[in-house]
Formats: C-alpha cells, structure tokens, sequence
C-alpha cells in the first residue's frame, strides 16, 4: 500500500492499492477504518465520526483505572463523549470540544469532580491571563460539561458560574481594507494559486471550511450551492464576476477549486499557514483569510445592503453577528449615503400635492 498525503479530516490517509484505486483510510490508537464517499461530504463526515467515537472507547478501554476513576473528571469526559448532548454537535464542533477537554483532561482527569471549587477554577483560568482567548474558551466548555455532569447527579453545583471571563481586547481577525486587497492582488497575480483563494473568500463570504470544500460539482449555473459545515443552511451563491474570471482558469478534473502543488485537497490548518505565507508575501502579516470574509460582509454594507441580504449570501444565522461583521464599513460613506437618502425624501415631500395641480385649462385635475 502507499500512503499519500492529501487533504482528509485529521487521522486520515489516502491508500492506493496494486489496481490504482484510492481509499480513504482512519488510523489511529488502535482503530482502523476505511471511509466512502467524497471527503468532506455528509455520509463521509458521519463514518468519521463514528470512527473517532470507536477511537474514544478504545483508549479509555486502555489503562481505564487511571483514566476513568469514578467521579473523577476523566469518567465525565468519558460519560460525556456518549451522550446525545455530544453526539448531536457538527464533526467540527466535537474537535473543537474534545480537544480543549483533553487538554484540561491531562492535568485534571485523575482529580475527583467533588473536589473541584469554584477558587480552584478562579485559579486555573488566572493562570492563562496571557492567553485570555484560551481561557474565555475553556472556562465556556467548562461550563458546558459541567451543567452536564450536574444533570447527571454527579456533582451539585457547577463550581464554574459565577467566575468571570477576560474581556475582549480586540474585534477578533482584523478586517481587510481595500487597500489591503488591492496589494495582495498586486502581488498575487489573478490567476494564481493565491488570487483564487482570495478571490473565493472576498466574493462568496464564507468560512475557511466551506472554501476549501468548493468544487465545480457545486457550481448550479450563476451559483454556488452549499450547505455550511458550521451551521448546515443550504446556499446558494451568486458567483460575481471576479470570481467567474478567477474560476475560468481552474481545471474541471479535481475534486476542490483549491489544491495543494500537488494537486490534492488543502488540509484546513495547511491552508492556513499557506496563506499566512501569502499574506506575508505580500507585506500583511496582520490579514488572515477570515479577515476577508468580513471584508465581503463590510462591502455588502457599504453598498447598502440589508443585514438579511447580507446573511443570504454569508449564511449567518444571526443578525447580531452580521452587525459585528460589518462594524468596519465606512461611516463616511455610510453618512453619505444616509444624507442623500434625507435629501431625496425631502426634494419628494416638497413637490406640489398632484389633486391640486391647475392645468392650462384652469381646471382642477
């Protein structure tokens, strides 16, 4: 068998046997299994799920009376991953949750779920003051799993509420200008491996995930269909025509509208620091490729989109979040805007009423 790399979910590999067929394959810890279907698409990410799940019991079956001592924070974890309040997340989600778990898990798994206050809490989340993000997001998960732990009779109270959160320093990924844009695009040329990148965040304002996903099997003539990893909502995109001009140049023989050099999917966090290179090729190595999405959601504002408009192309599914987007747009020229807007309402209401218009007959209309 030979392995290759290409752009699966994490634990995967490609295999291609003596005939030539590729198979995706999940290995890890002791569990192997072969997954079908397209990479990335609903049937393939719930076998990946499933085979993480396996992968879970595996390894808590390995050494368990050092893991899961009962009533300790590693039995919670354990108790945690089978129940429906887990199983029922996005595949990303359950990542993104169980990493941060684990990770409080290695210091904190052997510890009894009893002994656990809420100074002890104080004092876990004071200790990553250099890192307030992290510590928002584990004190967040805590809660979580805890609330879970209360519902299964296992502690009491949750020891963490009532234990602040940093505050916000910043907006989150920096916004790009038009500026910005305008110097990535003179040092990436339109048809480069770079400008289509930049060219399917700015004109379809959608998640790193879900762009690295996109194939001509999703183009439905003047659109793009797409159902959103995060949040599942069916889309379908109106391609603009810079992005119709970037996409004539992309071959109809691959599975993405983005590879790698060699030709196969970007793996997410390979894209990132892909285009990290980019951006710092080009002199910003403060922008990253979920800066550009908010730049889409900024331009639809700036030319007078509604917040509904914006979140039928963006796919927010709150109306809060387009408004946090869309904090970048230009005040000056949305004042502007709003001034010529004033200005034609009153030039409507001062014209005369039409019933009392004198027509040269002299009468009334």
């Amino acid at each position: 068998m030979l392995k290759t790399r290409s752009g699966l979910p994490k634990h995967c590999t490609w295999e291609v046997d003596r005939h030539g067929k590729r198979r995706a394959r999940f290995r890890r810890r002791g569990v192997s299994a072969y997954l079908t279907g397209i990479p990335w698409s609903e049937d393939f990410m719930r076998q990946y799920a499933a085979a993480l799940e396996r992968e879970t019991h595996h390894r808590a079956g390995i050494g368990s009376e050092l893991r899961t001592l009962p009533g300790s924070f590693s039995a919670l974890c354990v108790s945690y991953y089978n129940s429906p309040e887990f199983r029922s997340l996005k595949v990303s989600s359950q990542a993104s949750r169980r990493g941060v778990l684990e990770r409080f898990r290695a210091n904190h798994g052997h510890r009894r779920l009893k002994d656990l206050k809420r100074d002890h809490v104080r004092a876990i989340i004071g200790d990553m003051s250099k890192y307030p993000a992290a510590a928002n997001n584990l004190l967040k998960t805590l809660r979580l799993v805890l609330n879970f732990a209360v519902s299964q009779d296992m502690i009491a109270v949750n020891p963490v509420l009532g234990v602040a959160q940093y505050k916000s320093r910043s907006d989150g990924h920096h916004t790009w200008t038009e500026a910005e844009i305008a110097q990535f695009q003179a040092t990436h040329a339109h048809d480069s491996r770079a400008g289509l990148a930049l060219a399917l965040a700015l004109y379809t304002a959608q998640r790193r995930g879900d762009i690295l996903r996109m194939g001509w099997q999703h183009v439905r003539g003047n659109h793009i269909a797409l159902r959103q990893q995060k949040t599942s909502r069916e889309l379908l995109i109106p391609i603009h025509p810079e992005l119709r001009s970037a996409l004539s140049a992309v071959p109809r023989t691959n599975m993405t509208f983005l590879t790698t050099e060699r030709g196969a999917p970007f793996d997410a966090s390979k894209f990132s620091n892909w285009f990290r290179r980019m951006c710092d090729a080009a002199e910003l190595p403060h922008c990253s490729i979920h800066g550009l999405r908010k730049a889409a959601c900024r331009r639809l504002a700036e030319s007078g989109c509604s917040a509904n408009e914006i979140a039928a192309i963006s796919g927010h599914v709150s109306l809060r979040e387009i408004a946090h987007y869309t904090s970048a747009a230009s005040q000056e020229l949305l004042a502007d805007r709003a001034l010529r807007r004033q200005i034609e309402t009153e030039g409507e209401q001062t014209l005369p009423n039409a019933s009392t218009q004198v027509y040269p007959t002299g009468k009334k209309r």
